[in-house]
């Protein structure tokens, strides 16, 4: 835990962040798709469903018919453009993973809405919720000539349906990051668009669709809230260890500690909550200004050890803090979801080896941007506790 007293640390601010790392990230983008990762429009939108607490329910089927949930950017027949896109890959027996890939992709593309081209003859005859101009791109997914017909390709079935059969067969597709898996079937000309909208892509499946983004895979059945270290939500969250949460956020008796304590034997792997950029990685000086964080701590002494912090998509950031030793992740580095960035430990402001999780919203790292992490993480089907 974060030394009670500890000065709050500076508020992230996105764009400045992106500046700053252009120069460095250069060299790990270089090798190609595989290196690019949000960063552009790393904020994304922050609206939520009228309910934040979605259930995750045995039965995932999605009603295309029926009334819609409303979101604050997201009509009637945007929603229901999701549904028919989570439908199709339903009957395609593709995992809730690929619906989300999917809503994000198409709310990228064309925010949800069937559009046609002004400079595509026929399309604008064809029943449409908009009108486009990007080369002869049209409907949902915004697919080009290549991909059929222009009746076709506005057919939102159709569309939905030729978006999954090339994720289909992206190598390894369900462990990619989600802009990864977006750009290796869109090939677009801005491909770290798509991560922005991945929370908001899974808040939309698991209120169409019964929490399926709160599910994991396994083999070929689907769990309701049971992601943790390896295996990885279709919200593209995970646990960061197992076991259960001790000392809890914010509680009356402590009201500074800004995450929550989970309890672990010293060297437990520590895996990396979702996919981001690594914003730092040190020694956290303790109420002295010493930085001795190669041994253990004890009350009192104030600091977080060796810890990291990683800025996801949406603006969130999650820290990790108390490691035996220095973290495995330097700054600027690309992590995936699930990777082990470091090992439990004891260092800093400690009692004994924990690691110490915390959530902040809004690129905001300071004590103002902190937010509870057990609800947080079980409405993206990641518990802390290891429970349903």
């Amino acid at each position: 835990m974060p030394g009670v007293g500890e000065p709050p640390r500076r508020r992230l601010r996105i764009g400045a962040v992106a500046a700053a790392l252009t120069g460095t990230l250069a060299l790990l983008c270089c090798g190609g798709g595989s290196a690019a990762f949000f960063l552009t429009n790393l904020g994304g939108d922050q609206e939520s469903l009228v309910s934040n607490e979605q259930r995750c329910d045995d039965d995932h089927r999605v009603n295309v018919t029926g009334s819609m949930p409303r979101m604050s950017d997201y009509g009637d027949s945007q929603m229901r453009n999701a549904a028919i896109i989570i439908k199709v890959g339903q009957d395609m027996r593709v995992p809730p993973r690929g619906w989300v890939i999917a809503v994000a992709t198409a709310m990228q593309e064309s925010a949800l809405r069937n559009l046609g081209n002004s400079t595509v003859a026929g399309s604008r005859d064809i029943p449409n919720e908009g009108v486009g101009s990007d080369h002869d791109s049209v409907g949902l997914f915004q697919q080009r000539a290549g991909w059929g017909s222009v009746a076709q390709r506005m057919s939102p079935d159709y569309a939905a349906r030729k978006f999954y059969e090339k994720l289909l067969k992206v190598d390894d597709w369900e462990r990619l990051s989600l802009t990864r898996a977006a750009q290796k079937v869109q090939i677009s000309a801005y491909p770290d668009a798509y991560a922005k909208h991945e929370d908001i892509a899974s808040q939309i499946v698991n209120a169409l669709a019964g929490g399926a983004a709160r599910t994991v895979q396994i083999a070929d059945r689907t769990f309701c809230d049971q992601a943790s270290a390896r295996t990885i939500a279709a919200s593209g969250w995970t646990a960061p260890i197992d076991g259960g949460v001790g000392s809890g956020f914010r509680s009356t008796s402590r009201p500074r500690h800004n995450g929550v304590d989970i309890g672990a034997r010293k060297r437990t792997e520590i895996h990396a909550a979702a996919t981001g950029r690594v914003l730092v990685a040190r020694c956290d000086p303790d109420h002295s200004g010493g930085r001795t964080c190669d041994v253990d701590g004890f009350p009192g002494k104030g600091g977080c050890g060796w810890f990291v912090d990683i800025l996801h998509a949406g603006g969130y950031v999650s820290r990790y803090c108390h490691m035996i030793e220095k973290p495995r992740v330097t700054p600027g580095q690309l992590v995936k979801a699930g990777e082990v960035i470091g090992l439990v430990g004891s260092s800093g402001n400690s009692s004994g080896p924990h690691l110490h999780f915390e959530i902040h919203v809004d690129g905001d790292r300071s004590y103002a941007g902190g937010v509870n992490p057990v609800p947080f993480m079980r409405q993206r089907g990641a518990p802390l506790d290891g429970s349903a």
